[in-house]
């Protein structure tokens, strides 16, 4: 049996080696300014959510460039809970039929249920990396796109723009994090 400081620092070592995720949130800022972009477009909503849905399709060769770039860990060899944050990102692969819900029967609202799911999916990495910024980005990033749909329905495309521009201020405040537990965990050796 693992006592609670043994699973806190492996948590941490998580969080210090992968760098929390910093090249999957810089990746999806990116995707989301396309996405944004998508929503400018003069086309119908439907066309616009399967070009959304294409775009996604990048994320994990982007993650994979950013990884190099940042020089961030994907496995991370002894800590018994590495799986688990595949596991956590497969989860939201649950939530895609409502997703594809919308695309049947009201693409208009496609982007904000796919932010809604993007930004969900962010809470349990909070405790997997031992850091609140996840935890607070999924109510942020979920509630925003419901109002922003509900109070600017002509304006849908400021749903992605936002988005990207949350995650892109998220990576340097993940990456700060990440220096800092750096430190600690450097100190302690």
């Amino acid at each position: 049996m693992v006592d609670q400081k043994t699973f806190d620092q492996l948590r941490i070592e998580l969080s210090v080696k992968a760098k929390n995720g910093i090249d999957f949130i810089t990746a999806a800022s990116i995707i989301w300014l396309a996405i944004s972009y998508i929503w400018t477009l003069k086309t119908t909503p439907y066309n616009q959510s399967i070009l959304t849905f294409c775009v996604g399709a990048v994320m994990l060769p982007l993650a994979g460039l950013f990884s190099k770039f940042f020089k961030t860990s994907w496995k991370i060899k002894g800590n018994p809970l590495e799986p688990l944050g595949l596991w956590l990102n497969f989860a939201q692969l649950f939530y895609f039929p409502f997703l594809f819900f919308t695309l049947s029967n009201m693409p208009v609202y496609f982007v904000m249920v796919y932010a809604i799911i993007t930004g969900a999916h962010f809470f349990p990495y909070s405790w997997y990396y031992k850091n609140n910024l996840y935890a607070i980005s999924a109510g942020v990033i979920s509630i925003g796109s419901f109002l922003l749909a509900t109070f600017l329905p002509d304006k849908i495309y400021l749903i992605p723009l936002l988005l990207s521009f949350y995650l892109m201020v998220l990576a340097i405040l993940l990456y700060f994090d990440f220096k800092s537990k750096a430190q600690i965990t450097n100190a302690n050796v």
